[in-house]
């Protein structure tokens, strides 16, 4: 008999709707809109032929079939868990998942995660880099790192390290000068953007000159501002946590101290995930390493 299978995106919404009694906290939670979330549970809805929802204040309850539905899925996202851990080439015993913003494990966790594996090496570490993160109240991941400003509802979280915005560039486009490029200087550069110039102002403003425009750029993701940059193509705005190592060798300079405040990486967690051994050495050993950048 073919099984009526609706897509997996539908029900990790229905899932994080039903938890959070919000469709905005369920955006939240998978880091997507809240049309999406709207859009997957009328698809569901509409599949199903039954309401899931009702609306309750500024958030949302479930209906009689919804609850029913809601305690059938979660068994078999359990069931599905179960499966792939008994299935693993590496028991789950001896292995910690981590779910980790892109650029932050390609730039940082990676370059340093020999020292973990040196401490451990019985603990497999398995990296999940993709900007859909990880649900860590169902075990998609053990462990996961995040960027923003803290406050992820149901889970602990420790302060891996503040972000904080610097204008860099390589030393050859910027040349042999005596002193630091002003203000009006580096506006005469080509500029990096990630957004539609929006940090730029900041940062202009930031550096006593609101009255500057930036001037016109190519615009890419984050992690190809910062390729860019050191290929000289112009100047970026980084975390100077993930260009460390540039800055060391001098691939990138700072063209200026002033800095912009932009939120902060952290480690979370459910609470039941410390209880096991390896994920609380992961732990142990990520804020060790980074408390030299604090």
């Amino acid at each position: 008999m073919k099984r009526l299978l609706p897509p997996l995106n539908a029900l990790r919404a229905f899932d994080a709707a039903a938890r959070h009694n919000s469709f905005t906290g369920a955006a939240a939670e998978l880091r997507v809109s809240h049309a999406a979330i709207s859009r997957h549970v009328r698809q569901l809805e509409a599949r199903l032929g039954v309401m899931l929802f009702r609306k309750l204040g500024r958030g949302v309850t479930l209906t009689d079939a919804g609850a029913a539905y809601l305690e059938q899925v979660a068994k078999a996202f359990d069931i599905i868990g179960e499966a792939t851990a008994s299935v693993a080439k590496t028991p789950a015993s001896l292995a910690v998942s981590v779910s980790a913003e892109p650029i932050f494990a390609a730039r940082w966790l990676v370059p340093h995660l020999a020292g973990f594996q040196s401490e451990h090496s019985d603990i497999e570490v398995f990296i999940d880099a993709t900007p859909n993160l990880a649900n860590l109240e169902r075990d998609e991941a053990d462990i996961g790192i995040r960027y923003g400003r803290g406050g992820w509802s149901g889970l602990k979280q420790d302060l891996i390290t503040a972000a904080h915005l610097y204008a860099v560039g390589s030393p050859k486009l910027l040349g042999r000068r005596r002193a630091p490029p002003t203000p009006v200087e580096l506006a005469s550069l080509p500029l990096l953007h990630e957004d539609r110039g929006d940090m730029w102002r900041r940062w202009f403003l930031a550096a006593g000159a609101p009255k500057v425009a930036p001037s016109a750029g190519p615009h890419m993701s984050y992690t190809l501002t910062i390729d860019a940059a050191i290929a000289g193509q112009g100047l970026a705005l980084v975390h100077d946590v993930l260009v460390q190592e540039e800055l060391a060798n001098r691939r990138l300079v700072k063209v200026s101290d002033i800095a912009l405040e932009d939120g902060c990486y952290w480690l979370v967690w459910p609470e039941r995930a410390l209880r096991r051994k390896p994920v609380a050495a992961f732990r142990d050993w990520i804020l060790a390493e980074s408390a030299a950048m604090r």
